[in-house]
């Protein structure tokens, strides 16, 4: 059964080379190698935290909306582990 979902991911490029374009495919990449089929993307911009946790100062906020089995979300949180660009992941589904 195949479901919708709506995944909001910080990015962020501290220490990193690239361009966030590239962050941006390589993330969903990593979703739809885990089983999603990705309908929409939707970058929201850079935004500033109100404090400076793990001294990063902001991150790009981009909204991810899916569809996939209910087991794909933990796998893509799996992947989502192991990438340093991921600041934070908030998976939701879509009524």
């Amino acid at each position: 059964m195949s479901r919708k979902y709506e995944g909001l991911i910080a990015l962020t490029t501290k220490n990193q080379e690239g361009s966030m374009d590239a962050l941006v495919s390589a993330v969903s990449k990593d979703i739809e190698a885990s089983g999603a089929k990705i309908e929409k993307i939707d970058n929201m911009g850079r935004k500033e935290f109100a404090y400076t946790p793990r001294k990063i100062n902001g991150a790009h906020y981009v909204n991810y909306i899916f569809t996939g089995s209910p087991d794909c979300i933990a796998k893509i949180q799996e992947k989502l582990a192991l990438n340093v660009s991921v600041y934070l992941n908030k998976f939701n589904r879509v009524a």
